[in-house]
């Protein structure tokens, strides 16, 4: 026996949209895990998906709303053991769904463009506070704060930074902008052209997961960078894996003979401080110092300025 189903109006329009939003979803996933393949809709991928958009559309709310955030985490010299600078991090209090990891809400900021509004936010935010510990602690601070590649594409970049620094008063040779290496394999010419515009403003550059990317080392040295942030994933286990140690050590003798200063993140242990500062690695930046912090507790930091 057959069915016989009358698919018209309102009823064939609902499901059209329906099976056309499925179809969206399963193309999605199929991008998303590296294309040419087959992906089957499913009720789970339904509910993902609508939970990243519900994400994308908190997000857009939370920019507006300024509902974000900054923590910030100190950068130690590591051969005075004094704190010498910070770098800014998001977070997102959520009115409903507590802290909300940068893990998950800065791949959807990227993906849909809320990257550059919410940099920019990220940006003035930093500076302000930034001019604010100057003037109150009286001190030659630095602030690192992230530069994405899509800001970094923008045509009205130099106007942007100039238009963020002017008003907060900050001083523009201790902004410190970081960017990673995939930034600067991405059209190359253009990208070098735009950091010496950064460069003469009196802003330094850093690359920031260094040795994560595939950055060409025939090009670092014609770069206009100051620093090379070693990635975690190096720092962290170098005090129990010989062959982390050794890239740590590689890396740190490449920045030097580059002219170039070392940030090595994820410092965790005395132990890693030590072999650190036996390669004369400049600064540090881990949990062994602090876990990022508000701009409170921060602020205490600097009164008692401690000592490692």
């Amino acid at each position: 026996m057959g069915w016989n189903i009358d698919l018209s109006g309102k009823m064939y329009s609902e499901l059209s949209q329906e099976l056309l939003r499925n179809v969206d979803i399963a193309m999605y996933r199929a991008k998303a895990e590296g294309g040419a393949k087959a992906v089957v809709f499913d009720q789970k991928m339904h509910d993902v998906c609508l939970d990243r958009l519900r994400l994308e559309n908190d997000l857009r709310q939370a920019i507006e709303q300024q509902q974000l955030l900054l923590h910030y985490q100190p950068i130690i010299s590591l051969q005075r053991g004094q704190i010498t600078g910070f770098e800014a991090l998001v977070r997102w209090q959520h009115p409903s769904r507590g802290l909300i990891s940068p893990a998950l809400f800065i791949p959807v900021a990227e993906e849909t463009g809320l990257i550059i509004p919410l940099g920019w936010w990220v940006l003035r935010e930093a500076c302000t506070q930034l001019a604010h510990w100057q003037q109150r602690f009286s001190t030659q601070l630095t602030m690192s704060v992230n530069l994405s590649t899509k800001q970094l594409s923008q045509p009205d970049l130099i106007w942007r930074l100039d238009q963020i620094l002017r008003p907060t008063k900050c001083d523009r040779y201790s902004l410190k902008l970081e960017i990673t290496e995939s930034a600067i394999m991405d059209n190359d010419e253009l990208v070098l052209c735009t950091l010496e515009k950064i460069k003469t403003l009196g802003i330094g550059l850093s690359i920031d997961d260094f040795g994560t990317g595939y950055s060409s080392l025939s090009r670092l040295h014609k770069l206009p960078v100051h620093t090379l942030k070693i990635d975690k994933s190096f720092v962290s286990p170098m005090h129990l894996d010989r062959e982390k140690a050794e890239i740590v050590r590689t890396i740190v003798s490449l920045a030097h003979n580059l002219g170039m200063d070392i940030i090595a993140e994820g410092v965790e242990v005395a132990q890693q401080l030590s072999q650190l500062r036996e390669l004369k690695c400049e600064y540090g930046q881990g949990y062994f110092f602090s876990k990022p912090t508000d701009s409170i507790a921060a602020s205490k930091l600097l009164a008692k300025m401690p000592q490692w």
